[in-house]
């Protein structure tokens, strides 16, 4: 699957929403991935975790790390596929902030790690998630996300990143937001923003 494909599933299943949206990291934006309506279909998910397998086939991943719950259903597909182990990035059990890997899972030392999420726009929730990988012996070989809505702007250091699709949509704090000045709607899909908190 190229971008050109994953961005027309994305429009073809409605997952793209125009209007005036609170984005998860408290920014404001005009344009919502719905990602959602495409991964409720467990043959659409298959589909686009086959870009993620072709991509890294090859490089020797022992295990799929995904964060919230399209992450989540991303690592778990990616890994089925690779014929590998997955372990999920969860909110800290002390509701303090960050994450952590929990459940007794636990990684050979020198595990090759592959770190997925859906949709990202600054990064935070893979930040989050490569915060708690520090606390293993592993090697994070790469981060996969389904779309980059900052077009490459966002990076993770030495962590190269693949986007499967990558296109640039706008931003703005609350109070630079032409569409609060405009007096248009606001509304808060998804994952429910936090202060401080980056996705």
């Amino acid at each position: 699957m190229n971008q050109p494909d994953l961005l027309q599933q994305l429009e073809a299943s409605g997952a793209l929403k125009k209007g005036h949206f609170l984005y998860a990291s408290g920014l404001h934006g005009d344009t919502y991935v719905e990602k959602f309506n495409l991964l409720r279909d467990p043959g659409a998910t298959s589909e686009v975790c086959r870009h993620f397998t072709d991509r890294f086939r090859d490089e020797r991943i022992d295990v799929v790390v995904g964060p919230t719950t399209g992450g989540v259903l991303l690592a778990f597909e990616t890994a089925r596929q690779l014929g590998v182990a997955a372990a999920y990035a969860e909110r800290a059990s002390s509701g303090a902030a960050g994450r952590e890997i929990r459940r007794g899972t636990t990684f050979t030392p020198g595990s090759r790690v592959l770190v997925v999420d859906d949709i990202m726009t600054t990064g935070g929730s893979v930040r989050e998630t490569l915060a708690a990988l520090e606390n293993h012996s592993v090697d994070v070989v790469a981060v996969g996300v389904l779309v980059d809505r900052s077009a490459g702007e966002t990076t993770f250091a030495e962590v190269p990143l693949i986007a499967i699709a990558s296109r640039k949509f706008d931003a703005w704090l609350a109070d630079a937001c032409p569409l609060c000045k405009g007096g248009v709607a606001l509304e808060q899909p998804g994952t429910t923003a936090q202060p401080g908190k980056t996705a």
